[in-house]
């Protein structure tokens, strides 16, 4: 039988924390894993937003991407797509600079 994942309403602060900050990515854009650390309160901590990621339920988190400016190797299949479906260009695993949010 599948795992069904239920959608959280809750969460800790961070996680409430992130999920603002990628809920606030418009459509058609892309913010790196350390802008978005930034925007939820503890600068530096690119890691903890994969991690909170991974626990949150509807948020666009395709929309988070490294902050070089591409799409980690193991999440292209998933995201790739996604991206593209919002208009976002990219070229290989790199996303086009105008698709960078600048907050």
């Amino acid at each position: 039988m599948a795992a069904t994942r239920i959608a959280r309403v809750s969460g800790s602060e961070w996680q409430q924390a992130v999920a603002r900050a990628v809920k606030a990515i418009p459509k058609g854009q892309t913010a790196g894993y350390a802008l978005i650390a930034l925007l939820a309160g503890k600068p530096g901590a690119s890691r903890a937003v994969v991690r909170a990621l991974h626990e949150l339920d509807d948020v666009p988190w395709w929309r988070v991407i490294k902050s070089d400016g591409t799409v980690a190797k193991e999440m292209f299949a998933k995201q790739a797509p996604k991206l593209k479906r919002e208009g976002v260009a990219l070229t290989g695993r790199r996303v086009d600079a105008k698709h960078r949010w600048r907050p």
